[in-house]
């Protein structure tokens, strides 16, 4: 009699714990393939297209209701559409199997057993899924998490394509993808491409992902692209509220459970949030511990650095470097090549020195094969162990103070530049602080103002850097307060000269590093690698499935969804 009290008791437990849904039981399909495309907005709103091609399974119920979670419940309703093969879905509600979706009801369109069907939904404007990037107030980060489906109805390979379509305004160089996307099956760095309105997308693939596994997506791009008021103030606070009501919404009656493991689901909940706001940039993670002062005596390259500004600027300016002290002759601009001055100059820096290095041809003359692979993995080499300098020069200082304090020289430059009387005073004005106006993260806008308005006579080395003016080398320029006749030096329209300065940094991109995001997250992968996420699921709702969306990451927009019912 105890034992069958003691069973009675047990089982009661565990169907309070797991309710079963008994019209659910016989769900049974495969997701062979799915895509998703992630519009970020203008206006700083998420717009979500979902394509699913559904195989049910032989014997199996019709699939005639498909929930699809949304990142929050910031949206409206009547802006989402569906159909199914084609034919408009007009049964669109608010689903009751997960916390924050939509339930489609496909109605006389069910998708039968042992059929495939596709289930094609957009859901438009999500407002609120922009967070500050903890590694650069001036970026917004992005996360995405598609929505997927209970384990226990879905089985099988799935083939699936994100798509991130960046807004309007985010040049190719802005961005970057967040590495290693949480539990992703397929290549950590996504394909780069311009869509067919010009935007910047990235996209993920893999024909060895599924359809019940949480995969989360990130990129980050400039804030001033969308409304500040766009942008989401992180609160830690929220997500765990956030977190625990969801959970109590899921668990239902087994309130005991929840409380007897929420402190420890908590806890991981709040280390995950710090694993994400640990971004993927390159900057060691010690460097941004901070001490007290100003770290003084740092080259334009490596203030640069610290800011942590596109590698390709960082490259660009190196090059313009090693021009001026004659190191270096650009022969080449599309490929790049060098005539390396022999002997070299004596004070080169060791990064100038390892830039060299990666642009000299093979002992009998001839270029290194497959040169651009082993060139570009010599600069990343370069830039590992100037990060590594970095921050051992940044030990005990305040990179905020620090920062601030190559800020106001960076200002100092342009203002010297803006402010000479004649072009013949700003060509010289130039000379001396081109490489601290590059490590102006408006550099580009501002060149194109101080320079635009007339000619500007070029420095000396001008001609050693850009091979098709004047012939490959510039006239002398004379020394400034000189006495006697007309003075003829060789110039460009400012247009022409700011545009010839940008114009390097793209085609040093282009013609060396390639693609960007890929050659800085080698880099990061070394100098501030992404701690391994822990494994993350869809949790359950009930005996048919769901999630528990708990999404606690900084510009973190989850979905979470169930199929059937």
């Amino acid at each position: 009699m105890k034992n069958k009290l003691l069973f009675s008791v047990v089982l009661l437990f565990v169907l309070l714990a797991f309710p079963i849904r008994a019209a659910a039981a016989s769900y049974s399909f495969g997701l062979p393939q799915e895509d998703v495309q992630a519009y970020w907005n203008a206006d700083g709103t998420l717009s979500i297209d979902y394509t699913f091609v559904f195989q049910n399974d032989p014997g199996a119920s019709p699939i005639d209701y498909v929930d699809v979670g949304i990142p929050n419940s910031n949206y409206d309703i009547s802006s989402v559409t569906a159909d199914v093969d084609g034919w408009p879905i007009t049964d669109i509600q608010t689903s009751q199997y997960v916390s924050v979706g939509v339930a489609l009801g496909l109605g006389a369109r069910a998708i039968p057993a042992g059929t495939t069907g596709t289930v094609h939904a957009h859901i438009d404007r999500v407002s609120k899924v922009l967070y500050p990037d903890s590694g650069d107030s001036k970026y917004a980060s992005a996360d995405f998490s598609p929505t997927w489906f209970d384990s226990s109805l879905v089985h099988g390979a799935t083939n699936l394509s994100v798509t991130f379509h960046l807004p309007p305004g985010v040049g190719p160089n802005d961005p970057r993808y967040h590495s290693n996307p949480q539990n992703w099956p397929g290549p950590g760095t996504p394909a780069t491409a311009l869509d067919s309105q010009g935007l910047v997308a990235y996209t993920w693939q893999s024909d060895s992902a599924n359809g019940f596994t949480q995969y989360t997506f990130g990129a980050s791009f400039p804030a001033s692209v969308v409304p500040s008021s766009a942008i989401v103030q992180h609160n830690i606070l929220d997500d765990l509220v956030a977190v625990l009501t969801t959970l109590i919404a899921a668990a239902g009656p087994c309130l005991c459970v929840v409380g007897f493991f929420l402190f420890i689901i908590l806890l991981g909940v709040l280390g995950a949030w710090q694993q994400n706001q640990r971004k993927k940039d390159y900057l060691p993670p010690t460097i941004a511990i901070e001490g007290h002062g100003i770290k003084r005596g740092l080259t334009a390259v490596e203030a640069a650095l610290l800011a942590e500004q596109p590698l390709d600027r960082v490259m660009t300016m190196i090059l313009f470097g090693l021009v001026k002290k004659n190191a270096a002759t650009v022969t080449s601009s599309d490929p790049l090549q060098l005539k390396i001055s022999d002997p070299l100059p004596a004070g080169l820096y060791p990064y100038e020195t390892d830039f060299l290095a990666a642009f000299k041809p093979s002992p009998a003359g001839v270029p290194f094969p497959n040169g651009q692979a082993i060139r570009r993995k010599a600069l990343q080499d370069m830039t590992i162990n100037m990060l590594k300098s970095l921050q051992e020069k940044m030990k005990g200082f305040s990179r905020k103070e620090t920062l601030d304090y190559y800020k106001t020289i960076t200002e100092n430059a342009w203002q010297q530049v803006s402010a000479a009387g004649t072009p013949e005073v700003k060509a010289q004005a130039l000379d001396d602080n081109l490489e601290w106006t590059m490590a102006d993260r408006d550099f580009e806008t501002r060149s194109q103002t101080v320079f635009g308005g007339g000619p500007v006579f070029v420095p000396i080395w001008w001609g050693h850097y850009n091979p098709t003016f004047g012939g490959g080398s510039a006239a002398p320029m004379p020394s400034i307060g000189g006495h006697g006749g007309a003075i003829s030096l060789p110039h460009l329209p400012g247009a022409d000269f700011a545009g010839s300065i940008v114009g390097g940094v793209n085609s040093f991109s282009k013609n060396v590093i390639g693609d960007l995001t890929g050659f800085t997250s080698h880099i990061t992968d070394k100098t501030n690698p992404v701690p391994v996420a822990p494994s993350s699921g869809g949790g359950w709702h009930g005996g048919g499935g769901g999630c528990a969306c708990a999404c606690a990451c900084a510009g973190c927009a989850c979905a979470c969804a169930v199929g059937g019912r």
